[in-house]
């Protein structure tokens, strides 16, 4: 069983311009996406959830509805919610949070004056 540990030793670290509930669910959803929360692992209830991430429990039953609307998770009735076992689906997600990511990125750096080729040998040279 899962237990999403809240992170940073405590309280998660909310922005204020984000509503709580959907920094939540990006929280969720990385877990689920990097495999530290498993295909088909049961999430905590929702009075648990409230607990761990320090919400109202009407937010935690908004964000498990919310995962369930973009097939993320499923309740079975009496026994809990567990994540989906979708793999196409985490799959599609990944992809779409990594053009999010590189799309945020190219952005960021082309604003500060920087051009493709640039960009490229940065990655390339990084960690270096």
């Amino acid at each position: 069983m899962c237990t999403l540990p809240i992170t940073g030793g405590g309280i998660m670290d909310y922005k204020a311009n984000i509503p709580i509930y959907l920094q939540v669910i990006d929280d969720i959803k990385k877990r689920i996406l990097t495999g530290e929360i498993k295909l088909g692992d049961k999430l905590p209830s929702t009075r648990e959830l409230a607990v761990q991430y320090t919400v109202n429990p009407n937010t935690a039953a908004r964000i498990y509805n919310e995962l369930e609307q973009c097939g993320l998770c499923y309740t079975k009735r009496g026994l809990g919610t567990f994540v989906s076992e979708d793999v196409h689906l985490i799959d599609t997600l990944k992809a779409e949070l990594s053009s999010e990511m590189i799309e945020t990125f190219v952005s960021g750096m082309t604003s500060l004056g920087f051009s493709k080729d640039e960009i490229i040998n940065l990655i390339k040279n990084y960690h270096e």
